[in-house]
């Protein structure tokens, strides 16, 4: 979005950030609830008008099914842990 303005991993070999948002459900919601809710929000991803805006908003719809996203959230709590335990992170 700012082609002009070099990116941190220019400066600094190996930089990786990124933000995400997703949808979570209670542990024990029936799974055709889960389905359901999966196969409507990727619905609504695909939708020309909800990409559009996202686009405006710098954001990438990224439609997965419920296994892809839990595999997707324990990659990044393994990656990020490690972050935290190398540079000694505590809570205050």
């Amino acid at each position: 979005m700012l082609p002009d303005i070099p990116t941190v991993a220019e400066f600094v070999p190996g930089y990786e950030s990124s933000f995400w948002t997703g949808v979570g459900a209670p542990k024990n919601t029936p799974a055709e609830i889960v389905d359901k809710l999966n196969k409507e929000i990727n619905a609504a991803l695909a939708d020309p008008k909800m990409k559009a805006r996202l686009a405006d908003l710098g954001a990438t719809a990224l439609p997965s099914s419920p296994a892809d996203f839990g595999k997707f959230i324990a990659d990044e709590t393994e990656k990020w842990g490690k972050v935290i335990r190398a540079l000694n992170i505590k809570a205050e």
